[in-house]
């Protein structure tokens, strides 16, 4: 496999009143990208944070901002997230269906990386021609909980659809998000996950930096076996 492994703690699990020190402390402490749950209270109950955060952290971070957004309207956030300095943009194929097209155009007219989350109930099949449109999104979100709170347990049926889109596309980002953690890695890394979002089972441990080494090595080690 051509990817490489990128570990992206959540900062929904962080201190959000000291968002720039904790982003600080996780890129010292060896994480790749910093995972920005971005909700707006409908398409999910949760409302956390949005373009304003992210231009905010901009100014004191040269980390990529892998921004996953749980909106009902994701075209309304590209314009604002792209000034405001985010690298990923990621929308949900279940608000999408119909201006998807669209959507990656104008994210990438923006500077951003697309990508796409599906949902725990929507079938992996949605995302297909997403991944070989001519304009292709760049990386696929297989939710592993339902999508709104952190601290949610890992659903292992999800890595059905890990396996069938690895196999399908070797080259693909494949980033799984939800319950993540020392227990559940090795789960994921074999079925062929390469981006991991990782909430409370970093922020919550006595030695992030730990946590993240072990996260990195069971998914390189599972792509020297594949």
């Amino acid at each position: 496999m051509s990817v490489t492994t990128k570990i992206a703690p959540s900062m929904l699990s962080s201190d959000f009143a000291n968002l720039a020190s904790e982003s600080h402390r996780m890129l010292t402490f060896g994480a790749d990208w910093l995972h920005m749950d971005i909700m707006d209270g409908h398409f999910v109950p949760n409302l956390t944070l949005g373009a304003p955060i992210i231009e905010s952290l901009r100014k004191h971070t040269k980390a990529y901002l892998d921004c996953h957004l749980m909106v009902t309207n994701p075209l309304d956030y590209v314009e604002p997230l792209g000034k405001a300095g985010a690298s990923g943009f990621t929308f949900h194929i279940e608000t999408s269906k119909d201006n998807w097209e669209e959507l990656i155009q104008r994210i990438k007219a923006q500077g951003m990386r697309p990508g796409v989350a599906l949902k725990p109930g929507t079938p992996v099949g949605e995302v297909y021609s997403l991944v070989e449109a001519e304009n292709p999104v760049e990386l696929v979100l297989v939710m592993t909980v339902e999508p709104g709170f952190g601290g949610q347990k890992f659903m292992p049926e999800m890595m059905d659809k890990v396996r069938t889109l690895r196999k399908k596309y070797p080259s693909l980002d494949i980033e799984v998000d939800g319950g993540l953690g020392p227990s559940t890695i090795d789960a994921a890394a074999s079925a062929g996950a390469n981006c991991i979002v990782a909430g409370s089972s970093v922020f919550g441990a006595p030695e992030p930096a730990q946590v993240i080494s072990l996260l990195r090595n069971s998914v390189e080690k599972a792509q020297q076996t594949h």
